[in-house]
This record gives structure tokens, C-alpha cells and sequence, in this order.
């Protein structure tokens, strides 16, 4: 029987597809390191093999197994410069901080396809990706955005396509009009998390799986992990559980929320060859953003949902394929094979968060849905940091991210209200 994790529901395609998924051990007593890193997703694991293949002792721990979190069941696709278009991150940072920040994408983009060609990691990437607009009135905004990023931002890889094309290249005429980026992709994320774990533990890295840090404390310069079957004792620390804070730490539990995606995996679409004949992947203009692309193999995958809440639907699979119906009727009675979701960090201004939260301890997270690059660059950079320096990383630390307002009890209800709203802003 396929593993059920835990702490996300369903069995994704990603777990029937991957192959080999290797087994860690859990920590079985005491350990002294360097650097210990509390999760062992993307960010964590990236950033113990740049210190470990450095000579740095560190260790990574997993409360689950490792691809249980959302770096092994997140939606695959890489995009293109960070969460909002960099033309809209100008009108708050400036264009000289918005282009340092659009070009460490693209530098987080370029690392993580030499990384998984150097390590020979085969994650299924497939080039191409449509943004797509459920309204007529975006288009002076879709058009400026292609406008700025070619010729401002030196990006020459995205189009504006008008509502034949789109049309064509998504294979439905539900939308009126979108962008074309050539210069990115989508991949198989959890082919890319296990070959990182690979790495990192050849590069020398202690990688401990189903070991959950209980609590973090701090004497005489150094700082303990309490496990339930040990404690590690470190000079450094990185909180690299994103989503799954918990009550580990207060700061990033104030400023990271977790919310639940869904995605749905069909059987291949070899009866129905105008969708997306491309394969690229797609995500569309709606707050509550909807996004799907085109497996290696066929298939389509698709995720999303009306609002975002901490629960979990019923029947994931029938809930995403009312979703799909809208866009495609004619899959309306499509076999979908899996239905999975899981936890997705978010700040309150979907920009991504690091800060020292205590001393020799760095909190990293916060991705908002666009996490897949800017989450193995980030735990590059963390460990470039600790190695000597990174002024890109500090790039990141200077955003001005806001805790949630209302308090541990009301962060919750607050977030439900807000995004409920948004979600019917979608649908007016």
C-alpha cells in the first residue's frame, strides 16, 4: 500500500511515479553539528548539501518523510521572477530593487536546472508557461507587464497572446486573452526532492527522516533541538518547515499561514489532443489562482480551490473536477487517477520571508505558490551566507513582510474572511 503521509492528504501521482523513494532513519540520540536544519524539503535540504559539500557538519531533520511537506506535492511549476510581476513590485520597492529581485529568480531559475543536470536528477521538466485572464478588463495590466519585462527588465522570452491564441494554446476559449513565457517550465517535484536528499547525504549531510522538532532552546551560545529521541545541539540553526511551523517558533509562525491547495491528477489525455498541446503550464488571473500544465506523460494535472481554509474537501478529486469541467467540458466524465493536497506558506504580502528569530537562528519561508525556485535558491543562499556571505539573500531579509494581524487565536478566521472575499471578487 503507497505511504500516506501524515500531515497531507491523498496519495499524490507524484509517489506512484517517483520510483525508489529511499528511507532515512530517525535521530536516535544526541548529536553536535555545526548547523542543524529543521526540515527536509527544498529549502533545507539545499542548503545542507552547500554546506556539507563545503566541509560544514550539519544535520537535517523531517518530521515526516522526506517529500511529505509541500516541496514533494506542490504543483511543479517554476514561473518567472517572484510572486507579483516585477512592474508591480516597482510601484512598492523601486525599479532598482525590483530588478535585483527579478534577477535573483532568474538566478534561482539557472541554478536549479544546472543543479539537477550536474546531479543527474531526471524531473521530468517541460518547457513553457501560460498566464491566462478570467476578465476582459486586465488587459492594459497583462500588456504593460509584457512590455516592462522585455524591455525594462531585459526578459525576451514573454509574449502577449490575444484571445485566438489563447484560445488555441490552452485549448479553450474560457478566457480572453494571456502571456507566453518560453523561458520556464514546469517539473516533477518530487523526483526533484528525492535526488536533492541524494545529494546532500553524499555530500556528507546527516539527512534523519520522521523526527520532528518538539522545541527549540538556547544556552551559552548554542542552540538545542529537542526530538522526541534526542537532542541536537548546534552553533547555527535553520527553520526550513515553511507551511508546517506549528508552534515550533513564534516570529514565523506569525508571519507564515498555512493554507490548503488541492490537485488532481487525470488519466492521459490521448482522446483529447487540443488540450494544452503544448504542455505547457498554466495558471490563470483569479486571486484565488487556479493552475494546471501537462504531465510528461499525458496527463493533466490540476490545482486549486474556491477559498482558502485550513480543512480539507470531502472528495478532493470530484471537488477539482468541477474546476476542470469549466475550463474543459469535454472532460467532464475524465477518469482522475489521484486527488492530494497539502499546506502552502504564505505571507500576508505574497513576498517571501527571511529573518534571524532568535540569535544563530534563521527562519526561511513563505513562498506564497511560488516556491519550487525560490526555495532551493534560498537554502543556496543560506548556506552561501553562513560560508562567507550573500548579498542576494539579504535582498529577501530587507522585504517589508508584516506578521498576520490578529493573534495566534484570530490570524486563522481573519485569513478565511479575507480570502473568502477575494474568491467571490473571482467570480464577479
Amino acid at each position: 500500500m503507497a505511504w500516506q503521509s501524515p500531515i497531507a492528504p491523498g496519495i499524490s501521482w507524484y509517489q506512484e511515479s517517483v520510483g525508489e523513494r529511499p528511507d532515512y532513519p530517525a535521530l536516535d540520540g544526541s548529536k553536535q553539528v555545526s548547523v542543524a536544519i529543521i526540515g527536509g524539503g527544498f529549502t533545507g535540504l539545499q542548503a545542507a548539501y552547500g554546506l556539507a559539500k563545503a566541509g560544514v557538519s550539519v544535520v537535517v531533520i523531517e518530521g515526516c518523510r522526506i517529500g511529505d511537506g509541500a516541496s514533494g506535492r506542490n504543483g511543479g511549476q517554476l514561473g518567472t521572477g517572484q510572486r507579483w510581476y516585477p512592474d508591480e513590485l516597482e510601484d512598492d520597492l523601486g525599479f532598482e530593487r525590483s530588478k535585483a529581485l527579478f534577477d535573483l529568480a532568474e538566478h534561482a531559475k539557472q541554478h536549479l536546472l544546472d543543479f539537477s543536470a550536474e546531479h543527474g536528477i531526471d524531473m521530468d521538466f517541460l518547457p513553457g508557461q501560460l498566464n491566462v485572464s478570467h476578465k476582459a478588463g486586465y488587459e492594459k495590466e497583462y500588456r504593460a507587464s509584457v512590455e516592462a519585462i522585455t524591455t525594462r527588465y531585459g526578459y525576451q522570452h514573454m509574449t502577449f497572446m490575444d484571445r485566438e491564441e489563447t484560445a488555441e494554446r490552452v485549448g479553450s476559449r474560457r478566457f480572453h486573452f494571456g502571456t507566453r513565457d518560453t523561458g520556464t517550465g514546469h517539473i516533477h517535484p518530487l523526483k526533484l526532492v528525492v535526488g536533492l536528499a541524494k545529494a546532500a547525504k553524499a555530500a556528507g549531510a546527516e539527512v534523519f527522516e520522521m523526527t520532528k522538532a518538539k522545541s527549540i532552546r538556547q544556552s551559552g551560545g548554542k542552540t538545542m533541538i529537542e526530538t522526541a529521541t534526542g537532542t541536537i545541539t548546534a552553533d547555527r540553526v535553520l527553520i526550513a518547515t515553511n507551511a508546517y511551523i506549528e508552534n515550533l517558533e513564534p516570529v514565523m509562525a506569525a508571519h507564515v499561514m498555512p493554507i490548503r491547495s488541492f490537485i488532481a491528477a487525470t488519466e492521459p489525455l490521448d482522446k483529447f489532443p487540443s488540450v494544452i498541446p503544448g504542455s505547457e503550464a498554466l495558471a490563470d488571473s483569479r486571486f484565488v489562482v487556479r493552475y494546471w500544465r501537462k504531465t510528461r506523460d499525458g496527463r493533466l494535472l490540476f490545482g486549486g480551490r474556491e477559498a482558502y481554509t485550513s480543512d480539507t474537501p470531502r472528495d478532493i478529486s470530484e471537488h477539482i473536477r468541477r474546476q476542470i469541467t469549466e475550463i474543459y467540458p469535454e472532460l467532464k466524465d475524465i477518469t482522475i487517477s489521484h486527488g492530494w493536497g497539502g499546506s502552502v506558506g504564505i505571507t500576508l504580502p505574497r513576498k517571501p520571508f527571511a529573518r534571524e528569530v532568535m540569535p544563530g537562528v534563521t527562519a526561511i519561508g513563505g513562498y506564497s505558490g511560488h516556491g519550487v525556485m525560490l526555495s532551493n535558491y534560498c537554502g543556496k543562499l543560506y548556506a552561501d551566507a553562513v560560508l562567507g556571505g550573500s548579498a542576494e539573500l539579504d535582498l529577501i531579509k530587507d522585504l517589508k513582510v508584516p506578521a498576520f494581524p490578529g493573534g495566534a487565536s484570530l490570524r486563522k478566521p481573519l485569513l478565511f474572511l479575507a480570502l473568502t472575499w477575494y474568491a467571490l471578487k473571482d467570480r464577479l
